[in-house]
């Protein structure tokens, strides 16, 4: 049910948009920002979405499924990648615990199942030992995910996701970036509504925009 209102809230947004509802429609700076200096991307006439999440953050374990959701809904329209932020020490086993399920095709099946072991059962996995065991426990390859996990890729990514913070210019989470030139997020998106909307309303602005701007990007390729 929760989900429905959620879609329903989205479709009704965007209707607004295809009837060219000046009102409605999102604005730079108040809806979503534009990127003052654009980043590359590699998706072809596709449009590229990257979300940067935390397993440990709340607030992106709560947008996980509308956004899942949206991802699904927007088919061949986009090219959808995932960054784990850092923030320090504890987080990195986590950021690295990302990225080795992402090595090893491994996303789909236990994305959600991290969210759950943190927000859930309360596992904190803030050490290599505690996700070592975890990836142990929840079934997967105990040696293949420790090679992965310690491996120069992984390493390699998080260096990365350094520079991209820095590029994107993201200093909070969960933060959506579409082909490399619009930043929104559930807090962005809803920043200037009052009264303030609950979370669930501020998920569904969010999605509302990035299907505006999904088509915005979409259209300036061509």
């Amino acid at each position: 049910m929760k989900l429905i209102k959620q879609m329903l809230a989205v479709a009704l947004f965007g209707a607004a948009f295809a009837a060219g509802a000046s009102p409605a429609a999102p604005v730079a700076g108040t809806d979503y920002v534009k990127l003052s200096e654009p980043q590359p991307v590699d998706t072809g006439k596709k449009v590229e979405v990257i979300e940067f999440f935390a397993y440990y953050c709340p607030h992106c374990y709560a947008f996980e499924p509308s956004l899942s959701a949206w991802v699904k809904k927007q088919g061949d329209n986009i090219v959808y990648k995932r960054v784990h932020v850092g923030r320090g020490p504890a987080v990195l086993p986590q950021q690295k615990l990302f990225f080795s399920l992402e090595a090893m095709g491994l996303v789909e099946q236990y994305h959600q199942k991290v969210f759950e072991a943190m927000h859930v059962q309360n596992k904190p996995l803030r050490s290599d030992a505690e996700v070592l065991g975890w990836a142990a426990g929840a079934g997967i390859d105990k040696s293949k995910f420790a090679e992965t996990y310690t491996g120069l890729g992984v390493g390699a990514k998080v260096r990365r996701t350094e520079r991209m913070m820095g590029d994107y210019r993201v200093d909070y989470w969960p933060m959506v970036v579409i082909d490399g030139k619009y930043m929104t997020s559930p807090a962005e998106a809803s920043r200037n509504i009052k009264p303030a909307p609950n979370e669930e309303q501020m998920h569904a602005n969010a999605l509302a925009v990035m299907d505006y701007l999904v088509s915005k990007a979409k259209s300036e390729k061509k």
